[in-house]
């Protein structure tokens, strides 16, 4: 552009940087957490023993696994009878601008870099899982198989918001390594692996119907796979009935002191909870050293998920952190076998529970829990439900209690007969 026949320079910057735009939000699918929500707890978010993807790479802590994707695309070639990753290498680099554009940032690697990086990593994945489920196809002495804590560390590094690769890519490699087109198998492969991360069973769709398409990675899978039963089995417009807005229910201690009882079901999924007359059913949850870690990065995925209605984790976590804000709710939650500590001390259970949802953007017109979250703010309001709680918790709550409350029952309306007799003789 010309103003007075000369260049307009800001114009030109402004043409100049429309040119470097990153891809379109819509394709972006892999993110660096906000600092904010980072800063809550970032060992949760960082990799114990592996990078994937360029998040991570090139991290002094993390290079030893590097040796291992090398040892294990080069079993992989010697299996295969190939002398050289070429083909291999052709495949992915067809990839390369399009998974490119899956990352929120640029990413600082030439193209080679960028290839090589998506080759080793996704075959190490493949490989990784396939020896995990079949163990006939580890080598003799693998290092990684021969201790758990290496496998348990790996799981959970996969996972990671920040330690993706996109999904296609390892679909591609998949199509090499096994068979093409057979994606399928893939999905089951991953879901197998992770299946120890789960703190409990959850509705799964059927692997047969499930499109890689909408699958952005690993964590996005993991997500896609672990849902409330009521996904699979309730009309859209029943589950609409049940949100909306909500306000926060009482923890634990006062729940009780209202006389809601709180009991642990074995059916269903982990985000079955149900209310009805007084009675909280409540499926019970692990807590293990792993926990945190897993459920913050889902947390994250749906921090950073367009969908706003497929925010499951963030609202069971927001459910639970209602039922605790002590050590001793989760003393008392453990009772009843609600929660189990794995970790073996209240406060530290405690903590996890309260800060988990910290810097996390909370449910609002579409929170899960929202009608059972009314009926039990109902419930507690209502004078004659604390009233009956607490005569049952001093009064009634052991057999003399009882037999004490009746016996002086019993001396009352004694006592009131021989009045009414002294007042009104024969």
């Amino acid at each position: 552009m010309q103003l007075n026949g000369r260049v307009d320079h800001v114009s030109v910057s402004i043409g100049e940087k429309f040119a470097h735009l990153l891809s379109s939000p819509s394709e972006r699918c892999i993110f660096r957490l906000h600092k904010k929500l980072r800063g809550v707890n970032e060992k949760a978010y960082e990799p114990e023993i592996v990078a994937i993807g360029p998040y991570h790479r090139g991290k002094s802590n993390l290079q030893m696994m590097e040796e291992h994707k090398l040892r294990y695309l080069q079993l992989l070639l010697q299996r295969k009878n190939e002398s050289n990753a070429e083909r291999y290498v052709i495949a992915i680099r067809s990839l390369e601008q399009e998974a490119r554009r899956c990352y929120a940032e640029p990413i600082n690697l030439t193209s080679n870099e960028m290839v090589e990086m998506m080759l080793l990593d996704g075959c190490f994945i493949i490989e990784l899982m396939r020896k995990f489920k079949k163990a006939c196809l580890r080598e003799k002495n693998d290092p990684i198989y021969e201790m758990d804590w290496t496998v348990n560390s790996l799981q959970r590094d996969l996972m990671l918001f920040e330690n993706q690769l996109p999904f296609f890519v390892l679909c591609k490699l998949f199509d090499i390594i096994k068979a093409p087109n057979q994606h399928n198998r893939l999905i089951d492969l991953a879901l197998y692996f992770f299946h120890d991360l789960l703190p409990r069973p959850g509705y799964t769709k059927s692997v047969e119907g499930q499109s890689n398409s909408k699958i952005s990675h690993l964590l996005g899978l993991i997500h896609n796979n672990w849902l409330p039963s009521f996904v699979g089995t309730e009309p859209k417009k029943d589950l609409t009935k049940k949100k909306g807005n909500w306000h926060k229910i009482p923890n634990t201690t006062e729940l009780r002191e209202a006389g809601i009882k709180l009991r642990k079901v074995q059916d269903g999924t982990l985000f079955d909870i149900k209310f009805k007359k007084g009675l909280m059913q409540i499926p019970p949850l692990s807590i293990k050293d792993r926990t945190e870690s897993f459920f913050r990065n889902l947390i994250a995925y749906e921090q950073y998920c367009p969908d706003n209605q497929l925010s499951y984790i963030t609202d069971y976590m927001t459910f639970v952190n209602c039922l605790v804000d002590s050590p001793k709710d989760v003393a008392m939650l453990s009772r009843r076998g609600i929660i189990d500590n794995c970790l073996g001390d209240d406060e530290v259970v405690s903590t996890i529970l309260n800060r988990i949802s910290d810097a996390v953007t909370r449910p609002s017109n579409h929170f899960q829990y929202a009608y059972i979250f009314k009926k039990v703010n109902v419930h507690c309001s209502r004078r004659r439900n604390r009233w009956m709680a607490k005569l049952k918790r001093n009064y009634l709550n052991s057999p003399w209690a009882l037999i004490s409350v009746l016996a002086a029952l019993v001396l009352l309306l004694l006592t009131f007969t021989q009045t009414i007799f002294t007042v009104f003789p024969g």
